[in-house]
């Protein structure tokens, strides 16, 4: 497993595909983490799409998704499950986030957080507006997540520097 970037180390670029809910459909598109430089963006890895931990995880960043956009923030999230699962997945809880398919883990690996047979750990990076990790958690069991407020608190501090 590659070493999970630190805190001021530039985050690595990758392109996914993922989908996004808009209008009742699951419109899809690649995710560039390239193309979103000059507002942070919270990265979200997940295990797996229709999960209890993982689907009470999303669904609070989908329901607190104004207080992530009062940062100017934007939150994807990341698990190796394909385009189809995600859009059930999104359609049956209404997630209103992108939700990108890491189906080889190679994001997950040059993030540090693929873990051999469960997938991938939990985790979340805060890329600030340069593309440098500001924030980050990986946890070692997955059976907690880190709440909107904590990202939120992040994301303020990470404004104020």
């Amino acid at each position: 497993m590659a070493a999970s970037p630190q805190i001021g180390q530039p985050a690595p670029d990758f392109t996914l595909p993922g989908g996004v809910l808009k209008d009742g459909e699951f419109a899809h598109g690649d995710y560039a983490l390239s193309s979103r430089r000059g507002v942070p963006v919270v990265l979200a890895f997940y295990p797996g799409d229709d999960t209890t931990v993982c689907t009470k995880q999303l669904c609070s960043y989908s329901s607190g998704l104004e207080q992530f956009d009062g940062w100017d923030a934007e939150v994807w999230a990341i698990s190796p499950q394909d385009l189809g699962s995600h859009a059930s997945f999104a359609a049956k809880h209404g997630l209103r986030m992108p939700l990108l398919a890491d189906t080889g883990r190679e994001v997950a690996r040059t993030f540090g957080v693929a873990a051999p047979g469960i997938g991938l750990r939990r985790a979340v990076f805060l890329v600030g507006p340069d593309g440098t990790v500001r924030w980050r958690h990986v946890a070692l069991l997955g059976a907690t997540y880190q709440p909107v407020e904590t990202l939120t608190r992040h994301l303020a501090e990470m404004s104020d520097r």
